[in-house]
């Protein structure tokens, strides 16, 4: 491991002075690389040196412990000897967890597209307390909310919602939450009291950059139509939204929550992408890899990761048995408490992996 990070912090050298070099600086791609790079490493060189310093303290308090000492200054050295071990021991963990395997989409912003599933009106009435609870823990965090598409039903809630968050590592928070989310409890429209179950299913893709995926123009089909609200009423009479069809992988989008014919062209692209991408990602791991089961749970979006049950004030993340009778603050964006839970847990299946 140590070999590793001096590797790593003679890199981190390298690109300080890279970025300094005037070549670099005019190269507008390797700089935007560079620069990256040298983000991504200054966490883990951050806390390397921080640890050759506690050892570097831990050796001397060690030598002077070995001095003729008075019998006060020889309590205080044991003390800073204990004091040193336990933060070189932390640090140890630290840096074999920043040292794990990295997931390439960590880093991205994220398209989320929440549905309503089984239950009717109760299931889209689901989907828009997510989509809310989501949109609560991205203001909580710093990030920014873009809709871009819904279909919202007449008694509220969405049929489905489409929303790009826009964060430093909001794809590395948010993936666990790929997958279908039950819910219990009475419908205000039940008069008998009984508990109803409803699911809602949520898909989460890293936003793609345009170099990531090879999408032509002469692949897609665009079409035009006037947008429609609940019920099926005209919104507006222009032909402001657009549909596209990628015809190679029959990949199809909608948007229309812009009145601008261009914005919504530019919104549909986006997701688009992250569809293709996020399909292509999928077909690759299934050849040869089992990173989604291996991890936390299959991923798969027809999987049931999490049960909300309101009687109970519960909720409960079945991937890895985690109950929290905190129903209604997660509901109100914190749920920082389980992704928190589910990140330890792939850390833990990585260093299980790498010490096989």
């Amino acid at each position: 491991m140590l070999d590793r990070l001096e590797s790593l912090e003679a890199r981190y050298d390298k690109l300080n002075e890279l970025l300094s070099d005037p070549e670099v600086i005019n190269d507008s791609k390797k700089l935007r690389e560079y620069s990256k790079e040298q983000s991504d490493l200054q966490e883990v060189i951050t806390a390397y040196r921080e640890y050759k310093e506690v050892t570097s303290e831990l050796d001397d308090a060690k030598v002077m412990l070995e001095d003729d000492l008075d019998d006060e200054m020889r309590e205080m050295a044991k003390m800073e000897i204990t004091e040193l071990s336990e933060r070189k021991e932390d640090l140890e963990e630290s840096l074999k967890i920043l040292l794990l395997p990295k997931d390439p989409n960590d880093d991205k912003n994220v398209i989320m597209e929440v549905r309503g599933a089984a239950g009717g009106d109760e299931a889209a009435l689901f989907a828009g307390d997510l989509f809310r609870m989501y949109s609560r823990y991205a203001e909580s965090e710093g990030w920014k909310i873009d809709i871009m598409d819904s279909n919202t039903t007449g008694v509220g809630g969405f049929k489905e919602v489409v929303f790009m968050i826009n964060g430093t590592g909001a794809y590395s928070k948010l993936k666990f939450e790929n997958g279908a989310h039950r819910v219990q409890r009475v419908p205000e429209t039940e008069s008998g009291g009984r508990i109803h179950t409803s699911t809602a299913t949520v898909v989460v893709m890293p936003e793609a950059e345009e170099v990531e995926v090879d999408v032509h123009e002469k692949d897609i089909r665009v079409d035009t139509f006037a947008s429609s609200g609940p019920g099926g009423q005209s919104v507006n009479t222009t032909m402001s939204a657009v549909r596209l069809t990628h015809e190679p992988t029959g990949t199809v989008v909608s948007c229309q929550d812009e009145k601008s014919q261009i914005k919504n062209k530019e919104k549909a692209m986006k997701v688009l992408r992250a569809r293709i991408y996020d399909k292509f990602q999928q077909e690759a791991q299934a050849e040869y890899d089992e990173t989604r089961k291996s991890a936390v749970g299959s991923g798969d979006r027809s999987e049931r990761i999490r049960t909300y049950n309101f009687p109970q004030n519960r909720v409960t993340d079945h991937r890895i048995g985690l109950t929290i009778q905190k129903l209604d603050q997660i509901l109100e964006g914190k749920i920082s408490e389980v992704i928190d839970a589910l990140i330890i847990e792939e850390q833990a299946k990585k260093m299980e992996q790498i010490g096989e």
